[in-house]
């Protein structure tokens, strides 16, 4: 399994964190690309530094470098996930303006019909946000705000984070126990 991670620059930075945990726990290769602003809000909110967060990954990219690895088609992989992606990388995926690696993998990722799923992060959702959500939406894109769920009875932020990132991986079938399956009543 080989996958994209895309870190933009809204908040909410330790769910792309979390995510590269729990692929390197899986032993799933990542390419990970973090764009200026997702590196500034890392060092914000979290205690890691950046060097800490591209160790996680199996490769990494400079944002502003075009002739990544993955900017090209013939790159094979098996999914991107940007997460948490800004409101303004998701309008350049939706208008395929693709002036930094991390947008220009994304459209790479449409283009080769390949699974791409965003995490957006923004509250409230003005119209331009919903409609550029539906825009991607209607062409295959998943679309995952990170909600978290109460059932598994989280008992830390981190337990919530994680239930994202299962649902994540989830979506890309690779199959994880980082939080417990609704099982019924």
């Amino acid at each position: 399994m080989k996958l994209i991670v895309g870190i933009s620059g809204a908040s909410g930075v330790i769910y792309g964190v979390e995510m590269l945990k729990a692929c390197k726990e899986l032993e799933v290769e990542t390419h990970l690309i973090i764009s200026k602003w997702g590196t500034r809000n890392l060092n914000i909110e979290t205690n890691y530094n950046l060097q800490e967060v591209e160790a996680l990954a199996s490769y990494t990219y400079e944002n502003k470098d075009l002739t990544g690895l993955v900017s090209s088609g013939s790159f094979k992989h098996d999914g991107m996930v940007i997460i948490p992606c800004s409101m303004k990388t998701l309008s350049a995926v939706a208008c395929g303006y693709a002036d930094t690696l991390l947008d220009r993998a994304a459209d790479v990722t449409l283009k080769e019909s390949r699974k791409l799923i965003i995490v957006p992060r923004e509250t409230p959702l003005n119209s331009i946000h919903i409609e550029n959500m539906l825009k991607l939406s209607r062409i295959g894109v998943v679309i995952m705000p990170p909600m978290p769920a109460m059932y598994p009875k989280p008992q830390s932020i981190r337990d919530i984070i994680l239930h994202t990132v299962s649902r994540v991986l989830d979506q890309l079938e690779i199959e994880n126990e980082f939080v417990p399956r609704w099982q019924g009543e």
